[in-house]
């Protein structure tokens, strides 16, 4: 497990600051989801953690160690995006090729029999039926291209998870399912996970702890119980009153 930390994350856009001076700190092993209403810089700083953007200020430490100079793909941190981001040429599943759920792991040499031995119950798990094996992207729904997305990020056994709307397009029986399997693969390989979302009911059902940004910074980061009963300022009462109104969540 390792923790995260961010101390006066900045980022720019042209004239727009999408991350403003932002402080975070993940405990290892976390699971943190951070809520916020569109253009607050929640996905810009999943971008900056998993390092697609390049910050204009401060520092992102994984495990107390700096790393804004490590490049994309050597941090140890996978990121699922809302767009799924899944290889239009290949298809989803065969031991003996590259596809989607077998490129990380065939990079890395494993065998056919051990690819097999931890993807197919992994696919099981995730909804990802043998008859979508051997179809392309094109051909799976936006659901079905979800859970390959989902599956594919697992596959890397990443130390930091980073998740954008990762449930956005699954089907609510299928949503309840893969909320329970993606809290499971957290725990089981003791991940840190950043989640974003915008449905508060699975910020709830998957957080230790939420993360309110507002206009780039967090306002406040604790307990679904402890934001709604004792908000940090009017923006998080009034956020959770909405959220509260709009999809009757409930808190303990």
């Amino acid at each position: 497990m390792v923790s995260l930390s961010l101390r006066g994350l900045t980022k720019n856009f042209a004239s727009v600051r999408a991350v403003d001076q932002a402080n975070l700190d993940v405990n290892a092993g976390e699971f943190l989801v951070i809520v916020g209403e569109s253009g607050c810089g929640k996905t810009t700083t999943l971008r900056l953690i998993a390092g697609l953007e390049n910050p204009d200020g401060g520092t992102i430490f994984i495990g107390g160690v700096p790393v804004n100079d490590v490049p994309v793909g050597q941090r140890n941190v996978q990121m699922i995006f809302q767009n799924f981001a899944l290889w239009p040429h290949m298809k989803v599943f065969d031991e003996g090729r590259y596809t989607n759920l077998t490129l990380p792991l065939k990079i890395r040499k494993w065998s056919r029999e051990k690819i097999s031995e931890f993807l197919r119950p992994l696919a099981s798990k995730l909804g990802i039926e043998e008859s979508f094996f051997q179809r392309k992207p094109s051909e799976l729904s936006g659901g079905q291209q979800q859970r390959v997305a989902l599956g594919r990020a697992m596959a890397t056994s990443p130390r930091i998870m980073l998740m954008d709307e990762p449930l956005s397009n699954v089907d609510p029986p299928n949503r309840l399912k893969m909320r329970q399997e993606i809290l499971a693969f957290h725990r089981e390989h003791r991940l840190t996970t950043l989640y974003v979302t915008h449905n508060l009911a699975d910020g709830v059902a998957l957080a230790d702890r939420i993360a309110v940004m507002h206009r780039g910074k967090f306002e406040q980061v604790d307990t679904a119980a402890k934001l709604m009963r004792e908000p940090a300022n009017a923006y998080v009462a009034d956020f959770f009153k909405a959220e509260q109104l709009s999809h009757s969540v409930g808190f303990s």
